[in-house]
């Protein structure tokens, strides 16, 4: 039976729940949006009381799904302002599915200034401890305080905040370990880990010692369902060579070609130094210098396109850098060395901030003249003075309110959060994805890339705006749907390519369920998704001039290309004609 993990930390109690018969066929992203919608007033302080942290395994969470380990973080973000889902691999959502926990929904916050560790142990049991000792201390150190006291348990996953959770900043994020313990993958947009914060909980521990993969209501039927979406995962170019190969920086020499990369605070759309800190020369220096060039951010990832970043005499660094951080922290910035990048990419991991808007703001920041582009020391002094100086800070608040403070005029966000690594003007289709989104700019929530520029599911000419609308649209219900059940998002390229991946996608979660499923029902779980999340967005005050870019992408052509972006408001507007008919059948 799949539960609820409700803990109260005004109380200090911890109750288990029977997940609510209307929200079975809910995991991940779609029931963190049902406790949000159901709980949380759409007019909440964000890091007050009233607030809820939900964090979610999907469906398929627990079982041998390939790729099916992402876990949902959910709440009102303290920097949209709206409903907020931000995903990350790592080994907590197998370990708290394997526990039968559908969600753990933290509410409260402690009367007093006192930090906790929740400690779930195999088998369910949970509890919380007092550990203000670690009070500032960053994920590395914190995770070694961890495996301190966990010596007798070789199997365990940790959720995690850093100084910037603690601080209450709005870029802060929440690390989630990964197969090797380390606190490395990140549930990193909107904020979540200042919501983490301001309820005193510092760690997650959930151990899954001596449990095993879930049952299944057919066992048969969900071993074939899941055989073949993995080798159409290893058959597709992308999901089956590019990625492995290369890991997800394959896209830095891709997008800068096609001029959508974007450079120097969005001022151009190619990078001359791309090759310099792309996938290519990536792996190669990290095969040089001894480092692990492929493997999974979660158990059960048949993709493997995670690696780990080296210094100079061998030992491990960072993750990758993924694609959005070797862009945020290198073209976005004009830096041009992989060493410098990893070394902006661990603070973060430190820090606990999130690398994409960590990286867009250091962009403004330079673009206001304080220091200037291409310095990787400078930048990385910016960054880590926000521990000690309070006017430093507002770089952890993120780009909008960096750009605001230091005069910027160009300011690249989307419902004020920081856009990620492809210009709108060149890409039109994530453009749509990004005014729209209900996250607030998210290339992740509607990869129209896949079509606009890899020619995945079909090709939309990436400097059109015809069927970018519809294009968004299809993609965003979509992946709201892959979110629920736990996938990986680059499940998608065999998907929309292979119609038997679609196909083992429903019957892997017909075998596991027992319940019936079917194409419509899956497009349905998006649509709900989705209907949550805009009509509590409207609840908080968000109008159509919320799903809107930034004038300047209308107004100032981007080189090499020299274009602006074209899809008209009519056609933004059109991405959730869904919702009033999804919302009169869910009774919302």
């Amino acid at each position: 039976m799949r539960e609820l993990l409700r803990v109260d930390m005004s109380s200090g109690t911890i109750e288990r729940q029977p997940l609510p018969e209307a929200w079975a066929r809910y995991g991940g992203r779609a029931l963190t949006d049902a406790v949000i919608f159901s709980e949380v007033p759409a007019d909440a302080d964000p890091l007050g009381p009233d607030n809820v942290l939900v964090i979610s395994p999907g469906l398929l969470g627990g079982t041998t799904a390939p790729n099916g380990g992402r876990i949902s973080i959910g709440a009102k973000s303290p920097l949209t302002g709206g409903i907020k889902e931000s995903n990350s691999g790592g080994q907590a959502a197998h370990a708290l599915a394997r526990n039968g926990i559908a969600a753990i929904v933290v509410t409260g916050k402690p009367a007093d200034d006192g930090l906790y560790m929740l400690v779930i142990e195999s088998g369910g049991e949970a509890r919380l401890e007092r550990v203000d000792d670690w009070k500032g201390l960053t994920n590395y150190a914190l995770s070694d305080r961890i495996a301190e006291m966990r010596a007798d348990d070789d199997r365990y996953a940790t959720i995690t905040i850093g100084p910037a959770g603690e601080m209450g900043a709005r870029a802060a994020a929440i690390a989630v370990s990964d197969p090797k313990g380390y606190p490395n993958r990140f549930a990193g947009r909107g904020g979540l880990g200042a919501v983490m914060g301001s309820k005193g909980l510092k760690a997650v521990v959930v151990s899954d010692k001596g449990l095993g993969y879930l049952d299944h209501a057919d066992k048969e039927a969900f071993n074939a369902a899941m055989k073949r979406f993995a080798a159409a995962m290893k058959e597709h170019a992308v999901s089956g060579q590019a990625l492995p190969t290369y890991g997800t920086n394959v896209l830095t020499n891709i997008l800068s070609e096609a001029g959508g990369l974007p450079t120097r605070n969005f001022s151009e759309g190619s990078f001359e130094s791309a090759d310099d800190i792309g996938g290519e020369r990536q792996r190669d220096t990290i095969l040089e210098r001894g480092g692990n060039a492929q493997h999974g951010c979660h158990t059960g990832c048949v993709i493997q396109c995670s690696r780990y970043w080296v210094d100079k005499d061998g030992h491990y660094k960072t993750k990758g850098p993924e694609y959005e951080t070797a862009w945020s922290m290198g073209a976005d910035c004009g830096i041009s060395d992989l060493d410098a990048i990893a070394d902006l990419d661990r603070a973060c991991g430190e820090l606990g901030l999130d690398t994409i808007e960590m990286g867009a703001t250091l962009a403004v920041y330079m673009d206001s003249g304080a220091i200037a582009f291409g310095d990787g020391s400078a930048a990385l002094k910016a960054l880590n003075a926000g521990l000690d100086d309070p006017e430093m800070r507002v770089i952890w608040d993120g780009a909008e309110a960096t750009g605001i403070k230091f005069g910027v005029k160009r300011i690249p966000v989307v419902k004020h959060q920081a856009l990620p690594a492809y210009d709108p003007r060149a890409v039109q289709g994530i453009g749509v994805t990004y005014a729209t989104s209900t996250m607030g700019a998210d290339h992740t929530a509607g990869y129209s890339v896949a079509t606009n520029i890899l020619k995945v599911g079909g090709y939309i000419d990436p400097l059109t705006s015809e069927g970018q609308a519809e294009l968004s649209k299809n993609l965003q219900i979509a992946t709201a749907m892959l979110d629920s059940l736990g996938f990986c998002i680059f499940v998608a390229f065999p998907v929309l390519d292979i119609p038997e991946a679609f196909a083992a996608i429903h019957e892997m979660a017909a075998a596991h369920t027992g319940d019936a499923w079917d194409v419509d029902a899956l497009m349905q779980l998006g649509k709900e998704t989705l209907t949550y999340e805009r009509i509590f967005n409207q609840r908080a005050g968000f109008t159509a001039a919320d799903d809107r870019l930034p004038e300047f992408f209308k107004t100032d052509a981007l080189p090499p290309l020299d274009v602006v972006f074209t899809v008209s408001d009519e056609d933004l507007d059109s991405v959730y004609d869904f919702v009033p008919e999804t919302a009169a059948a869910m009774g919302i």
